[in-house]
């Protein structure tokens, strides 16, 4: 009886113990949803509830890399991405950097004196940050590398919140094909309105990079990869740093991402092509390098320029001139003359009479005291507008828009699947942007001999792209077959296994193809272009090459101005090139710059493939 009142009066104790600490728990648990939901001014004074300052002493992070897939060259050279280290800043109070006064202004002395500023800029950024971020230099637009000796010196200087980190920059210091490659921003209009249930899943946000042009544009589900890997800094309420909790990575670790976009362009001559470009100052235009085997885009250059990181300001243009179509002028004589050789209109040795004056709807010829006789492939040499207005009045509107089609004019001819390319699964156009061009205006069907002699000699509505004009000349060294220029080879994984292969393909027309002999008929008479006809001044240089100029009447808000053109290839006896370069809205009157830029491109090219040959 004793032993069992004994335990009865532990069980009581036990149960009031047990009681005391249930009420205890419910009291704070009460307190702490007080605390969460009624706003409370803290006894320091602060005006924020407790709710705010949970959230504050939440992480700071801080984006390394994007995780999005880059572009590389033919040769497995990157084209963008470059990794470097960096300063980055975490936002504090000023006193939480380092308690002593004296050392933390001595500190903050040398790390401006290493960045190339006062130490009242670089405090009045530094205290001024609300967010984490790297440094950028004073009219830079990107994160500053630093050098070896900086990236020491600022380690070594142990500010709370400064830290010298890897960086991921997407657009290298030399960024080249801009246009072709493209940028990325945000768009949060476009993500809503397209992206609606992966936002709703998470794995897209508002702020979510997107490729806006070119490349990025067209390959943006596939660029974006696993994920960003950034670095988070603990601070707390006060925006001090926790002890122990320091940084931490975090992002994707997924072997197989980001990807690698292995590209046809060649790295080399995009850099020597844009150099050359940037000297001999074409101001709008662009040129494309193709390669003659099987139509690969080796280089694609267009003016002005595109900063992808100042993009909309003056000076940077994301439009791509190099698949822009324009008036081709002359350069369309090429259509002009395989349409009336394929309808027998034309032959060989036919002559034309020409004394400066057409007769009839306006027309005159380049040259004001006309040519005199000429036989066809005179008339091309010297780009005569009488004969090729005389031919293309033979034809029907109907011939000269069929072989238009069959080089490839009028049409879009950038690479795109024909089916769904697997694992990709979706239809995929390699330049989105690229226009068709066209021969006569939309709907004009009908004969009319005004119509007929101005577009045969590449005015009225004719439009043509440089991609386009340069693929014309692959067309014609292919006999007649008409390849779509591709831009990308391949997509491996980040490890280096193969996702998919880009296969070269044809672009071949409905209306079939000219006939070799045509082909061989015009290449003959690029060559009489350069050898005794309007391009005689561009013999000499280490090619022989061949093409054929054009200069067309354009206008530029109200005011004449002219474009300038010069496509063709080279070497003549085994073709490495096939060029197009077009110098847009030029002041009437001047000499064709665009002929004197194929030279210098064509003679380039050949030095850059001389100093890729072993010795």
């Amino acid at each position: 009886m004793k032993g069992n009142g004994l335990r009865g009066r532990r069980n009581g104790r036990i149960f009031f113990v047990l009681l005391g600490m249930s009420g205890l728990l419910a009291v704070l648990l009460v307190r702490l949803a007080w605390l969460q939901i009624a706003p409370s001014r803290l006894a320091a004074g602060l005006r924020e509830d407790w709710r705010n300052e949970a959230v504050l002493q939440r992480e700071r992070s801080l984006v390394l890399d994007s995780g999005r897939g880059d572009f590389y060259d033919r040769n497995g050279l990157a084209l963008t991405g470059e990794s470097y280290q960096a300063v980055a800043v975490f936002p504090m109070k000023e006193e939480a950097r380092q308690t002593n006064a004296a050392a933390r202004s001595h500190a903050l002395i040398r790390l401006a004196g290493a960045l190339g500023v006062t130490e009242a800029e670089l405090s009045r950024w530094m205290n001024g940050l609300r967010e984490p971020a790297f440094w950028v230099a004073p009219g830079g637009h990107a994160p500053a590398p630093l050098t070896a000796e900086q990236a020491a010196l600022l380690a070594s200087l142990r500010l709370n919140g400064v830290r010298v980190l890897p960086y991921h920059n997407r657009y290298p210091r030399d960024y080249v094909a801009a246009q072709a490659l493209g940028y990325v921003s945000q768009h949060p209009e476009y993500v809503r309105a397209h992206y609606g249930a992966a936002l709703e899943a998470g794995s897209i946000r508002e702020t979510t990079l997107l490729g806006g042009a070119g490349l990025e544009r067209a390959l943006d589900p596939l660029l974006r990869g696993a994920g960003p890997t950034g670095v988070s800094f603990y601070t707390d309420a006060k925006s001090q740093p926790l002890p122990g909790l320091d940084m931490r990575l975090r992002g994707s670790r997924n072997p197989y991402y980001p990807l690698r976009v292995v590209t046809t362009l060649d790295r080399d001559i995009e850099r020597r092509l844009e150099a050359y470009l940037d000297r001999s100052g074409l101001k709008e235009g662009a040129v494309v390098v193709l390669d003659a085997e099987n139509g690969d885009v080796v280089a694609m250059a267009s003016r002005p320029k595109l900063d992808p990181q100042r993009l909309g300001h003056a000076g940077s243009d994301a439009a791509n001139h190099a698949i822009r179509a324009a008036v081709p002028g002359s350069v369309f004589k090429i259509v002009t003359e395989a349409a009336a050789l394929e309808a027998r209109a034309v032959h060989a040795g036919e002559t034309f009479d020409c004394d400066g004056s057409y007769g009839k709807y306006g027309l005159h010829c380049w040259k004001k005291s006309g040519h005199g006789t000429l036989d066809l492939k005179g008339a091309f040499a010297n780009s005569c507008n009488i004969a090729f207005a005389s031919i293309a009045e033979r034809l029907e509107p109907e011939q000269l828009a069929a072989t238009a089609d069959k080089l490839g004019i009028g049409r879009r001819v950038g690479w795109v699947s024909r089916e769904d390319l697997q694992p990709l699964g979706r239809a995929l156009r390699l330049l989105p942007e690229e226009e068709s061009g066209a021969v006569f205006a939309q709907g004009k069907s009908e004969r009319d001999g005004g119509v007929m002699a101005q577009t045969g000699i590449g005015q009225r509505d004719a439009r043509l792209s440089p991609l386009q004009a340069a693929n014309m000349i692959v067309t014609l060294l292919h006999h007649g077959r008409v390849l779509q220029p591709r831009i990308v080879r391949e997509i491996r994984y980040a490890n280096g296994q193969l996702v998919t292969e880009l296969p070269v393909q044809a672009a071949p027309s409905a209306y079939g193809q000219i006939s070799p002999k045509t082909a061989r008929t015009l290449l003959e008479g690029m060559q009489a272009v350069v050898e005794v006809g309007t391009a005689k001044s561009i013999q000499a240089g280490t090619w022989r090459i061949a093409g054929k100029s054009g200069t067309a009447e354009t206008e530029k808000a109200g005011k004449p101005r002219n474009n300038q053109w010069f496509v063709g290839y080279g070497p003549v006896d085994s073709p490495r090139y096939a060029v197009a370069v077009l110098a847009e809205n030029r002041l009437p009157n001047t000499g064709n710059q665009a002929t004197a830029l194929f030279r210098g491109v064509m003679d380039m090219l050949a030095s850059a493939g001389a100093a890729k040959q072993p010795d």
